[in-house]
């Protein structure tokens, strides 16, 4: 990206190869389609692009560009709520494994859509954090800059989410 930033932008074009699946499944994952999720991708680029000099090198590139992807998402939303057309949370479909304890309670295809369910019922700043750490495997250092609080904070709420998710999964497990 510092490449980038000093005027070779034909480099953009590795980060694009790089980074477009990540996020691709980080829209996916927050409840978009995937048609949605496609553009919301390229508006992440064209937003790197706009921005370059924003970038200084000291942080992660991985927590300079989630983000911004968050801020695309939002303004996404934002347009949306405005027009009237939004898309439903309902809809999400978690593709990448989950690498922590929840997983091992979680492997029939019927716990998979109870987890579905479940995270489509957390807040979207709760699901946005889940899916960064445990999708994206974001360490809590990166997240704790995009999310602008401490190292220490960013685990507290993602504890905070995953004790949430827990507790709802086991009330749709038993209702």
């Amino acid at each position: 990206m510092l490449k980038v930033k000093k005027g070779d932008l034909d480099k953009l074009g590795l980060l694009y190869e790089r980074h477009k699946n990540k996020l691709f499944g980080f829209f996916y994952n927050l409840g978009n389609n995937p048609s949605v999720s496609e553009d919301l991708v390229q508006n992440v680029f064209v937003r790197m692009l706009q921005y370059r000099s924003s970038f200084s090198g000291n942080g992660a590139f991985g927590a300079w560009m989630f983000r911004m992807a968050r801020n695309v998402n939002y303004d996404y939303h934002k347009k949306a709520a405005k027009t009237e057309v939004s898309s439903s949370s309902s809809n999400i479909e978690i593709r990448d494994p989950m690498n922590d304890e929840l997983n091992e309670g979680i492997e029939t295809e019927g716990n998979n859509a109870l987890l579905r369910r479940a995270m489509a019922q957390l807040s979207e700043e709760k699901r946005e954090l889940l899916i960064l750490t445990k999708y994206k495997g974001l360490k809590f250092s990166e997240l704790a800059e995009i999310i602008g609080c401490s190292e220490g904070a960013a685990k507290v709420r993602v504890h905070r989410a995953l004790k949430e998710l827990r507790g709802i999964f086991l009330e749709l497990e038993i209702g």
